[in-house]
């Protein structure tokens, strides 16, 4: 008898990710932020690993919070749209490269703070009660697997 293939790699279609855009009304730094959305929520977002992005000429950080949901066992994560911090690697030696000491996760929207992520699947992201006066209304947004953000979230999933 021959054995069957549980599954095949080129067969497997990778799935879109949906997360939340977050915008700042007021410029407030990170730690205050948070205290304020932990007053008012059943959740206890708290600092994590920084996500790590790796250029050619810098190494670029990212902050990143979680949270877990006790009823519904579901992790939330913040993670810094914009680098925090940026090591470089080696010296620019060509004139026009596009790399800079200051990285976005996402280039088009250098206007959001932070990136929510869920564990679901489907993320229901109105469970978290944001400050008032704050931010503004979470926007959802898709992520293909051809994003290069697609891949960061997944490898640090």
């Amino acid at each position: 008898m021959e054995i069957q293939k549980l599954y095949d790699l080129d067969d497997i279609e990778f799935e879109d990710i949906a997360i939340g855009l977050v915008r700042l009304a007021k410029n407030i730094p990170a730690h205050e932020f948070f205290y304020k959305i932990n007053q008012t929520n059943n959740l206890n977002f708290s600092r994590k690993k920084d996500l790590v992005f790796h250029g050619d000429y810098y190494d670029y950080f990212f902050p990143r919070f979680e949270a877990y949901h006790k009823y519904s066992k579901t992790c939330f994560t913040f993670i810094s749209n914009k680098s925090s911090e940026s090591k470089q690697k080696k010296v620019q030696t060509e004139l026009f490269t596009e790399e800079e000491n200051i990285k976005f996760l996402l280039n088009n929207q250098v206007d959001v703070e932070y990136i929510l992520h869920s564990s679901e699947q489907f993320p229901d992201f109105s469970v978290i009660l944001l400050p008032e006066n704050l931010v503004f209304p979470i926007q959802d947004y898709t992520l293909s697997s051809e994003e290069e953000l697609y891949q960061i979230i997944q490898y640090y999933e």
